[in-house]
């Protein structure tokens, strides 16, 4: 059944044409110029800033001039994750969406709707000439999922807005008043290579089939690692002098990794212990995930000898590090039940001719915390001889549990549902944070429809949810029309 025949129809029409277009993270030109385009035959104003976001300005409807000017946000890049045996190229391919019962999710890839579903609800209420609303400006920001450059390059007094809704959260009959603060770590090893020693043979290690998912959302979960797995096995061969040749790991800085690589060499005579050693481990990680991970695969396969390896004392060193480097929750909230306060994801492994780079992205709702747990994460590759850098630096939305947008969005909603929302944050880089610290004057809060396995090829929407977000979301429009201020 297409998108276009669920309700509310102009939301999954428009999201239809966001799966149609590919839109990863920096490569959204093609999508902006659609909306572009969509946006005059709407004779809507539309202006995009200097570093690629796009702002719509729709006005108040009839006598509702004077009404608080509202601000929509939402990003407009996604998340390119696929299962191992899909063929798609997020570059150029459509997003294939599919209907399983109450859900809408994607053949083999990340289906978007983290944040397409907000992108398109923007959209559909921008279209539509008969909603009641005061003055609306859609902020769709570029380039979130891959460092936030274009919430952070917004600039001040672009935009006229004094109360900001976020449509980038992922739980229905929530309502959020703060997120996680994050950076990127980056340890950066140079590779120190021999000749391989003779009487070797050469295997192929791959860890796959794991859920992966959101870095942020789903870190409390007992998710398995890919790199934290392949880092087992190698530890664990190289107490019998195998050699590493090359390893690789994870695909995003905000993905769980899914899915690890190795190649190594084996000494001839030692084949037949060192491969039955490894596949009791490999069996034992598996038993230890069975629960959770139960398409978790560790495959050894012969492979094609390598011009050079690893030092003995680099490997050492290198996968040492990797055993001790942070992955998942370092903390716990104390204000918030249920809600991670501090994590890191040792998210990739990439290897060069020259480098190898390990990165990291912790995150926490305090910046003491995040800072420590940078300081943690550095401390154990500078010990292991690499040459550490953080980039891409994010602050937190601090949390406010009492504001009059959170009273008024309370009151919508039990309007609306007969019961009050819960007030929560979230363990995710929301662009709150740095919306926040541009127009510190804004109130904002964020909500959305249920959306599981976002970041991963599991990544599905809730088709009823859906219909529940846009009543609120058209609710608290009309409200927040009969008010000159909060």
């Amino acid at each position: 059944m297409p998108l276009s025949h669920l309700s509310p129809a102009p939301l999954w029409q428009h999201f239809q044409i966001l799966c149609d277009i590919p839109r990863p993270s920096k490569q959204e030109a093609a999508l902006i110029a659609a909306i572009i385009s969509w946006s005059k035959r709407h004779n809507l104003h539309t202006k995009q800033d200097s570093v690629g976001n796009l702002i719509i300005r729709k006005p108040a409807s009839p006598g509702m001039e004077q009404s608080v000017p509202i601000v929509l946000q939402s990003h407009l890049d996604m998340v390119s994750q696929k299962t191992n045996g899909s063929t798609h190229d997020f570059s150029k391919d459509a997003i294939r969406p599919v209907i399983e019962g109450d859900w809408v999710k994607a053949m083999g890839t990340t289906l978007g709707a983290d944040n397409g579903i907000g992108v398109a609800a923007i959209l559909a209420v921008l279209g539509d000439p008969d909603l009641i609303h005061g003055p609306i400006e859609a902020l769709l920001t570029v380039d979130e999922e891959a460092g936030m450059s274009g919430a952070a390059g917004l600039a001040k007094g672009e935009l006229q807005g004094q109360i900001l809704l976020n449509l980038d959260t992922e739980e229905e009959g929530e309502l959020y008043v703060g997120c996680a603060g994050g950076v990127d770590v980056n340890a950066r090893f140079t590779l120190q290579l021999e000749a391989p020693p003779e009487k070797q043979l050469a295997f192929n290690i791959g860890v796959s089939g794991l859920q992966g998912g959101h870095s942020g959302i789903e870190i409390h979960k007992p998710l398995a690692n890919g790199n934290q797995i392949l880092a087992r096995l190698l530890a664990c061969a190289l107490e019998d002098g195998i050699k590493i040749a090359r390893i690789s790991g994870g695909t995003l800085r905000n993905a769980i990794c899914r899915d690890a690589q190795a190649t190594i060499l084996i000494p001839s005579i030692e084949a037949t212990f060192i491969l039955k050693k490894l596949k009791q481990l490999s069996d034992a990680i598996a038993c230890e995930f069975s629960g959770f991970e139960p398409h978790l695969s560790i495959d050894i396969e012969e492979a094609d000898m390598p011009e050079k390896v690893w030092g003995d004392a680099f490997s050492k060193c290198v996968i040492d590090s990797l055993l001790a480097c942070p992955h998942g929750v370092r903390r716990m909230s104390d204000q918030f039940d249920l809600v991670v306060e501090t994590s890191n994801n040792l998210a990739t492994i990439r290897q060069t001719e020259e480098t190898l780079v390990i990165s990291c992205l912790p995150r926490s709702l305090m910046n003491s915390a995040r800072d420590a747990q940078v300081a943690a994460i550095r401390s154990v590759f500078e010990l292991a001889g690499a040459h550490v850098e953080t980039m891409n630096a994010y602050p937190g939305w601090a949390p406010i549990k009492e504001s009059p947008i959170m009273s008024f969005m309370q009151n919508v909603h039990e309007a609306c549902f007969g019961k009050k929302a819960k007030v929560q944050v979230i363990h995710a880089g929301l662009e709150c944070g740095i919306l926040g610290a541009i127009y510190p004057h804004w109130q904002m809060i964020s909500f959305g429809p249920m959306i599981r396995g976002a970041h991963s090829p599991d990544e599905r929407v809730s088709i009823a949810s859906v219909q529940v977000f846009w009543t609120y979301l058209l609710a608290s429009l009309s409200a927040l029309a009969k008010v000159k201020t909060l």
